[in-house]
């Protein structure tokens, strides 16, 4: 004859479990250090500022067709609870949204730079509006526009917060810190990345899977990374960078009118006009089982 453990009532299960998740919370609020902010809320409002900012300029960008102004005062009290969290000095709030409404126009004429760069350089897109509605750079570098702004007046988190989110729908991550000039368009997009302390110049196209970023970071003496200092290179304008390409270092220059091409790996400065391509070999597979040939031709396609 079979026999069963013993099996506790729900009562039981309902109270233990109870006294686990209040045992539990206090473990993980002793572990979270004095320090620790709340910043609840953030991510979402911040989602909201970044989509009615754009709506504001673009309004074909909506999920839900509004006035401008509606938009707008939407936005503010999406960036005003914000500012709340984030800004160790409160007082400095109006100030900033300020700053950010006096720099809209601004902003909206950068981006529409960006818009015709687009239509010029894709012959698959048929107007602007499909480039607002469905290409990710659009949303990454607008996103990226209003949240240099923030950055440049000292804002913490909220600017990488905005940032990310469009990271998180476009695959194309721009840190806020980045300076480009207008006219700028990312084709396809996907897996670029584009460093703190890069700037950009005027015309500038990238394609999918562009990292523009740092050689090495400096360390101090207590064994930290030494923060503030120029790690990422400098394009400049009208240079075109295909496809899996890397450019890295601070002290990296790439002057007008340069292309550098596909699958490049690239540390050092290329003077203005210039053209940068991958190595490329091409040659017969061996004819024979000889081993000696088999291992010329592997080494040759490494």
């Amino acid at each position: 004859m079979s026999t069963f453990p013993h099996r506790c009532s729900q009562t039981d299960m309902d109270r233990t479990l109870a006294l686990l998740i209040a045992d539990t919370a206090l473990e993980l609020e002793a572990s979270s250090g004095p320090g620790e902010q709340d910043y609840s809320g953030l991510r979402e409002h911040a989602q909201q500022l970044t989509d009615l900012l754009i709506q504001s300029m673009f309004p074909s960008y909506a999920s839900e067709a509004m006035p401008r102004q509606a938009a707008l005062a939407g936005a503010i009290g999406h960036l005003r609870f914000c500012l709340s969290l984030v800004l160790s000095e409160p007082e400095r709030g109006e100030e900033i949204i300020l700053t950010l409404l006096r720099e809209l126009p601004e902003i909206r004429r950068q981006a529409g730079t960006d818009l015709e760069a687009a239509y010029a350089g894709d012959p698959a897109a048929r107007s602007l509006d499909e480039i607002i509605l469905c290409y990710p750079a659009f949303t990454a570098i607008s996103t990226y526009r209003l949240a240099h702004v923030l950055y440049r007046e000292g804002v913490p988190i909220l600017p990488r917060v905005m940032t990310e989110y469009a990271h998180r729908l476009t695959g194309i991550d721009i840190h806020p810190g980045a300076q480009i000039g207008d006219s700028f368009f990312i084709d396809h997009g996907t897996g670029v990345v584009i460093g703190e302390t890069t700037t950009i110049g005027h015309h500038v196209k990238l394609y999918q899977h562009v990292t523009l970023g740092a050689k090495s970071f400096a360390v101090g003496e207590d064994g930290t990374l030494v923060k503030g200092i120029k790690r990422h290179p400098d394009i400049g304008d009208r240079v075109v960078i295909y496809s899996g390409a890397t450019v890295l270092g601070g002290d990296t220059r790439i002057g007008n009118d340069c292309v550098i091409g596909g699958s490049v790996w690239l540390t050092h400065s290329v003077e203005a006009g210039k053209m940068v391509l991958a190595r490329s070999t091409i040659m017969d597979p061996p004819l024979t089982k000889d081993l000696e040939s088999q291992s010329a031709y592997e080494s040759a396609m490494l």
